[in-house]
């Protein structure tokens, strides 16, 4: 078992400094000698067999579990230093069995029907909001933020992301907006006191709407947030924007989608769809990440986007790509869980469901340290972005040159209202 695992490590970590102990107490190193060294131990064999047989799915189990142990460095340095060399390397043929055998079986039992996307969405969002509040911005953004310069703080990269979609959406007082995904509240809070439109949030997550409506209701502004699906909005809108939720709609559903926004646009109106999205061509989301953090989840590709948009009447007006911008936000967002820990094992022993679902507080804290470690890791070396996407019906809805998405706009502090909505 020693003698196979040390062969797989080896010629998985070409680069980087990283010292394996086994289950029976041996120790080999991998990689070039160089960056910062990383030591990981298997606490147990079963543990070795298990992420040798299925490592997409096996590693971050047994990090949750106990059983692959960082004795050196931290599982982000791990993370990366693995991310790294997966990217120079050929995925090995077992794995890309796995994934297939895997693709074949969702394509067959899965479709995400109105009761599947609620549960999908309770499973990650219904957490308790004070938890998201240890790590988040203080305006409650959970997508990725827009450093427009060295040095921005979440917060300020948060509010330029805000400012940015506003922009783009080419906003003028008295519109009516949709915000497909509206999270707790805080984009269309921004938009309706920046621009003075009226805003629609609609979200499937009952925990998320309720601190969203508190919100509205203390700031006195014209939003109005359901519990809603997508499929089932029948007024007409001037303005559609949709953050962070496309990677929630499923590949077998992008058709209607796009075809439901185009019905939902007003003809000269324009839709902001920002969403993660792959550089490198359609892959499939990682089986850990789809079990335990995002069910149902798929990270388009730009060939997998344009396709069905085409088909659905709208026109593409413009395309802006954020390479490493996401990557910094979970830099900043793991940073900030980590320096909470206590106040994140406080709320999780006052809340008898987190017990039932995850055990206990620290697995649920490795859960999360993995999630965001791995996903900062992957936007860093590993084909993931942040795609916007601007859609009009008209070609004329939108001015012929980019500049007006760069004019200073009010720096309006959406999370002004929160710790009097919400405590």
């Amino acid at each position: 078992m020693d003698r196979l695992l040390r062969v797989v490590c080896q010629t998985l970590f070409r680069t980087g400094d990283l010292r394996v102990t086994t289950a029976a107490g041996s120790t080999f190193s991998c990689g070039d000698g160089s960056g910062t060294p990383v030591a990981i131990r298997f606490a147990s064999r079963a543990a070795e067999w298990r992420i040798l047989s299925d490592p997409d799915l096996r590693l971050g189990e047994a990090y949750m579990d106990g059983g692959f142990v960082i004795e050196q460095g931290s599982i982000a340095e791990f993370l990366d230093l693995a991310v790294r060399n997966l990217s120079r390397n050929k995925v090995r043929p077992w794995i890309r069995s796995l994934r297939t055998l895997r693709s074949l079986a969702r394509a067959l039992i899965e479709r995400n029907t109105l009761a599947r996307a609620r549960r999908n969405a309770t499973h990650h969002y219904n957490i308790d909001y004070r938890i998201y509040r240890t790590f988040l911005d203080s305006d409650l953004q959970y997508s990725c933020a827009y450093f427009e310069h060295n040095g921005a703080s979440l917060d300020q990269a948060q509010l330029a992301k805000k400012r940015h979609i506003a922009a783009k959406l080419l906003l003028k007082p008295g519109l009516k907006v949709l915000d497909i995904g509206s999270g707790w509240g805080g984009l269309g809070l921004h938009l309706a006191r920046s621009s003075k439109v009226s805003v629609v949030g609609i979200n499937l997550s009952d925990e998320q709407v309720r601190i969203a409506q508190q919100r509205a209701a203390s700031a006195g502004v014209a939003c109005e947030f359901r519990i809603q699906d997508y499929r089932t909005v029948s007024e007409k809108f001037d303005r559609i924007v949709s953050v962070g939720m496309f990677e929630h709609v499923g590949k077998r559903h992008y058709d209607a989608f796009f075809r439901k926004c185009r019905d939902l646009l007003a003809d000269n109106g324009v839709m902001l769809l920002h969403t993660i999205g792959r550089w490198n061509g359609p892959a499939e989301t990682n089986a850990w990440v789809r079990r335990y953090i995002f069910p149902g989840g798929y990270t388009p590709a730009l060939s997998e986007l344009a396709p069905v948009i085409e088909k659905s009447g709208l026109i593409v007006s413009d395309v802006e790509v954020w390479r490493l911008h996401y990557a910094e936000t979970l830099r900043a967002w793991r940073t900030n869980f980590l320096a909470h820990r206590d106040d994140v094992v406080r709320l999780f022993d006052e809340a008898s469901d987190l017990k039932s679902r995850f055990g206990s507080a620290e697995r649920f804290i490795r859960m999360w340290e993995y999630y965001l470690a791995g996903f900062e890791a992957s936007f860093r070396c590993y084909g993931l972005a942040v795609f916007q996407i601007q859609l009009v019906k008209n070609i004329e809805a939108a001015p012929l040159t980019r500049d007006y998405m760069y004019r200073k706009r009010p720096e309006v502090d959406s999370s002004a209202d929160f710790p009097a909505a919400a405590e």
